[in-house]
Parts: C-alpha cells; sequence; structure tokens
C-alpha cells in the first residue's frame, strides 16, 4: 500500500461526522436503570469515604488531645476511641458492599451493551456488498470487531462511572475542606492551577498516543491476516525473511507507538505525584503552625493530610480516563464509520415474491463496470431456459465469473436488465434469488467445524439422511466414510488436512444438500484429478438434470455435452451454439479446441 493511501485510509477511520460520544450513550438507554444505581451508589461510596477521615479526626480531637474533665477515667476515653473504631470498621463494611454490588452492576451492564455492539456490527458485515470486501482487508474488518469493540467495553464498564465518581470526589473534598477551614483548605488548593495545565497538557498528548497506538494495530492485524492466509505462497517463493523483515517493521512501529504511550504516562504521573507532595509539605507547615499556636486542632490537621492524600488521585484518575475516553471514542468513530457503510445491493421495500422459481435466466443488453466506466460486460444478451445446460468459455477476464455474480445480484448492474422468470432480479428479493441458487466455485472454502456441519452450513432443515444421501451422489461418501469418525470428522480452518478434490466433492455436496433450481458450477473440476473427475462425472448428470446449470470451464472437454456453449470475449458474446455447431464455424471456440488438443 503506498503512504498517500495509507494516510488516506487512516483519515477515514478518524474522520466521522456526527457525535460518537451522543451515539455511544445511546446504547444504555435500555439499561438507564441500572446505571441510575450505579450513580446512586458512586454518591453513597464518596460520602462514605469523605467520613472516614472525619470520624479519626473527631476522635482525636475528643479522646486524645481534647480537654478532660478531672474525674473522667481513662476507661471513659478508651470506650469512646472503641467506639469510634466500631464505627470506622462499620463504614469499611459498607464501602466493601457498596463498592461490590455496584462493580458487578457495572461489569454485567457493560458487557451486556458491548454484546449488543459485537452482534450489530458482524450482522452489519454480513449484510454488506461483495464489492465491500473486495476494497477492505480482511484484518481491519477484523480489528474492528475486537480490538475496537473491546475498548468501548472500558467506557461501559468502568470509565463512566469513575468520571462521575472523581468529578463527585473532588467537589465534595473541595467543599468540606473551605468548611471545614478555609485557610487550611487554601493551602490545600494552591497547587490546583498546575495539576489543571499538567492536565490539559496530557490530556491532548495521550489522545494523539492512543490514536498512533490504534491505527499501526490495525495495520498490524491486516499484515497477519494477510500474509498468514498467503503462507503457502511465501514458502513457496521462499520468502520468509523478505516477510520477517516487513513484519518486524510493523511490530517495531506499534512498539515505538506503545513505548511513547507508555512515556506520557511515565512522566505525568510521577508530575501529579510530586505535586501532591509538594501540597503536602504545605498542609504540613501551614497546618502544624495552627497546631502550636492553638488555632488549629490536631484532628482538623489529620483531616485535612487525608484528604490532601486522596484529593490528588482523582484528579491524576480524571486525566488518565479522559484520555481513555479519548481512546475509546477514536475506536468508537472507527465502529460507527463501519456500521455507517451502506450496502450497495439493496432489497424493494416490497420486493416481488414468485411462487416458486422455475429457473429461466434472461440477460437483456447488460452493461456492467466493477469501477466508472471501465466495462467487463458489453451490451450482453441471452436467454437460458428451464432445464437448459448452458456453458460460458472464453480467455481470462473476458467476462464469465462476472456473469455468475450478477446472476446471484452480488453486485448491480449499471445498463440493461437481467431476468429469473421474466421478473427483473433488482425487484425480486435477495433470500429468494441465493436460495435457488446452488454455486460450487473452484476455490472451496472449508470452515473449521466437522463434515456434517460443511454440507448443513447450520441449516438444521437438512437432515443428516440428506447429508448423506447428497455425499453418496457426488461419490464424497468414498473417503468421507473411510475417516476414524465419519460425518462428525473434525475439519481443521479451510479443510487443510483434506486433498483439493475432497474439498471440492464436499463443495459438491454441499450445494446438492440445498436442492437449488438453479446449479452454477464455476470452474467446478479444476482442481479434481482424473480418478476424481471419473468419479462425479456421472454425478454432474444426473444433479443437472431437471436444473437450469450455467457452468464456466476452461477444460472444453468438460461442457461439450452442454446444451448451448456461449463464447464470451472481450465482455462481449462472440459465438453461441452447440459444440459441433461452434467446431463448424471455425471461429474462437474452433482455435480454442485445437489449441487444447494440441
Amino acid at each position: 500500500m503506498s503512504l498517500f493511501h495509507k494516510k488516506e485510509e487512516e483519515q477515514s477511520d478518524i474522520n466521522y461526522e456526527g457525535s460518537a460520544i451522543l451515539r455511544m450513550l445511546s446504547y444504555m438507554r435500555p439499561y438507564l436503570g441500572a446505571m441510575a444505581v450505579c450513580f446512586l451508589l458512586v454518591l453513597i461510596i464518596t460520602a462514605l469515604e469523605l467520613y472516614k477521615p472525619m470520624l479519626i479526626g473527631d476522635a482525636i480531637d475528643r479522646y486524645i488531645t481534647g480537654d478532660f474533665a478531672a474525674g473522667e477515667m481513662a476507661k471513659e476515653r478508651f470506650t469512646g476511641i472503641l467506639t469510634a473504631a466500631v464505627k470506622y470498621l462499620g463504614v469499611l463494611g459498607a464501602l466493601f458492599v457498596c463498592s461490590r454490588y455496584q462493580y458487578l452492576l457495572l461489569q454485567t451492564t457493560g458487557q451486556k451493551i458491548i454484546y449488543e455492539i459485537r452482534n450489530e456490527l458482524f450482522v452489519h458485515v454480513e449484510s454488506l456488498s461483495m464489492r465491500f470486501f473486495d476494497l477492505t482487508p480482511v484484518g481491519k474488518i477484523v480489528t474492528r470487531i475486537t480490538n475496537d469493540v473491546e475498548a468501548l467495553n472500558d467506557l461501559y464498564s468502568n470509565i463512566l462511572v469513575r468520571l462521575f465518581r472523581n468529578v463527585v470526589k473532588i467537589a465534595g473534598l473541595a467543599v468540606v475542606m473551605l468548611t471545614l477551614n478555609v485557610q487550611m483548605a487554601l493551602y490545600s488548593l494552591v497547587m490546583v492551577p498546575l495539576i489543571i495545565l499538567l492536565t490539559i497538557v496530557f490530556k491532548n498528548i495521550s489522545r494523539r498516543a492512543y490514536q498512533l497506538t490504534k491505527t499501526r494495530v490495525t495495520a498490524l492485524n491486516t499484515f497477519l491476516s494477510e500474509n498468514i492466509s498467503g503462507m503457502k505462497v511465501i514458502q513457496i517463493f521462499n520468502r520468509e525473511k523478505e516477510k520477517y523483515k516487513e513484519f518486524c517493521d510493523k511490530s517495531d512501529s506499534l512498539y515505538r507507538a506503545n513505548f511513547r504511550e507508555m512515556m506520557v504516562f511515565a512522566i505525568f504521573r510521577p508530575c501529579i505525584e510530586l505535586t501532591s507532595v509538594a501540597a503536602m509539605v504545605i498542609i504540613i507547615t501551614g497546618g502544624g503552625k495552627g497546631v502550636l499556636e492553638g488555632t488549629l486542632s490536631l484532628g482538623t490537621m489529620y483531616i485535612f493530610m487525608q484528604y490532601i492524600r486522596t484529593f490528588f488521585e482523582p484528579i491524576q484518575d480524571l486525566a488518565e480516563q479522559l484520555s481513555t475516553l479519548q481512546s475509546a471514542i477514536a475506536s468508537a468513530e472507527k465502529i460507527f464509520t463501519l456500521l455507517d457503510e451502506k450496502p450497495l445491493i439493496r432489497d424493494r421495500e416490497e420486493p416481488v415474491i414468485l411462487p416458486q422459481i422455475r429457473g429461466r435466466i434472461e440477460f437483456k443488453h447488460v452493461w456492467f463496470a466493477y469501477n466508472g466506466e471501465d466495462y467487463i460486460l458489453k451490451d450482453v444478451s441471452f436467454v437460458i431456459e428451464p432445464g437448459q445446460k448452458v456453458a460460458f468459455v472464453g480467455a481470462t477476464g473476458a467476462g464469465k465469473s462476472s456473469i455468475l455474480n450478477l446472476i446471484g445480484r452480488y453486485y448491480d448492474i449499471q445498463k440493461g436488465e437481467i431476468l429469473i422468470d421474466g421478473v427483473d432480479i433488482r425487484q425480486m428479493s435477495r433470500d429468494q434469488i441465493r436460495s435457488a441458487i446452488g454455486q460450487v466455485q473452484q476455490d472451496v472454502f472449508i470452515f473449521t467445524g466437522d463434515i456434517g456441519s460443511n454440507i448443513r452450513l447450520r441449516n438444521e432443515d437438512i437432515s443428516d439422511e440428506t447429508i448423506r444421501e447428497a455425499a453418496r451422489q457426488v461419490n464424497a461418501s468414498h473417503f468421507i466414510e473411510r475417516l476414524p469418525d465419519g460425518y462428525g470428522e473434525k475439519v481443521s480452518e479451510r479443510g487443510a488436512t483434506f486433498s483439493s478434490g475432497q474439498r471440492q466433492l464436499l463443495s459438491f455436496a454441499r450445494t446438492l444438500a440445498f436442492d437449488p433450481t438453479i446449479l452454477i458450477l464455476d470452474e467446478a473440476t479444476a482442481n479434481i484429478d482424473t480418478e476424481t473427475e471419473q468419479w462425479i462425472q456421472g454425478a454432474l448428470e444426473t444433479l443437472m438434470r431437471g436444473r437450469t446449470t450455467i457452468m464456466v470451464a476452461h477444460r472444453l472437454s468438460t461442457i461439450q455435452h452442454a446444451d448451448k456453449i456461449i463464447v464470451m470475449h472481450g465482455g462481449r458474446i462472440r459465438e453461441s451454439g452447440t459444440h459441433q455447431e461452434l467446431l463448424d464455424q471455425g471461429g474462437i471456440y474452433h482455435k480454442l479446441y485445437q489449441l487444447q488438443l494440441a
């Protein structure tokens, strides 16, 4: 990817139009009751934390340094101290219960919200058009659904409530200190302007550090997804060292971004700590003078010392949380940008639903391009009658596979019409169109699971008997039943433990199990050896009977018995007829046939 395109891609992630914060908060609407309870618990917890030092300070003034009557006994003073200790333990117990319940409630609510966002994102990705996947790296999509969604987890499960808690705690501490002693409160707050300045600087620097880290995580995930999938090619061409160097460059970029983020925190936290120590020195100096002069009680000085120890913690926490919030917002913008991606292919509000698809396909002056006006198909017209077997041949790039993609409406055409049973497919439901089409491709994708699940594809309407019968008809049962667990045999990712021919036979069985009206064979026998091809040739005749069958093949020997052969060249139909008719014409098909014979 060029530097220009890389920058353009990163910029498109960041420039989100709209308020990401308001949109994030909208996911909390179903849980407003739970969040309200959490915020109420925050108020209770803050009040209890403020009360703890006051309880000890009061005990110091009343039972340790206070003026005692002549007859007051040490036992009574001890009883007072013991009572204060019991109250203190009660406050700690209440803090534990409230904090524990708040944590559980908050984490449960946050996980539910993240669960909904993750599911919504995946469903949306499934609805996007094929063109989106042509242009978007898989690793980028994976990063959105995993890393970026998890970045929001901390927002809902932690940050929002802690932000509220820290603001309340800072305000509560300031109010209580001003109420107890204005002069001591001013001593305590003298360092606040410096803290505010440090926080503003930290927030701006940390935001850029977060954004850089997330961008480089996405780049590394994209690289890994692509190169692990293409590992066989890397090893065939002995490019391991070069790819390792490229990986090291990307990994080093991420390392430096993480190190920069770490250094920001490594500088900010000690600065806050140093400021809090300076504030403590001021309190001890000013408070100690007041105690010696008799204008300040020892208990009050203790309260201020405890408060100043906790006063800077929420400020530091607040600054770090604001930066984490910026990180969550950056992730949310990336997520919402993906959610706002509109499918290029959409059904009408009230699509035409045919009682039954018979399988008549007609192209009327179809023009199609993937990009702009770079047309792959140019004024293509043909008719395929129900039950007819039609083959498309031609050089690579002639437009054969594009025709197959258009029949299933994975892309929309720019000009003309595509009709199924006389109805424009743009007026029909995509679900009905695709449920009527069974497509066998050259590159078969096998999912992790077992053989039965790969044939059924989680369609519980397909029985085990149907799976076995489909496998039997395409002769896949020959190798399946020899496996230790048969149809329950575990399958690794992409079916790496099976040969190309076995994977293709599984694809045939999968297609048959769904019993389509229209059968599409896109180089379906290209990866099958001679013995395996002999197994399926007889089965194919049975499978194609009664079904509209469209075939694309480079090996002309596999399509000689088609009812019609259409020759594509340069995006146009050049010839059409049976095998023998095309040979007699002596045109493009005749030349292709002679080349293959030679």
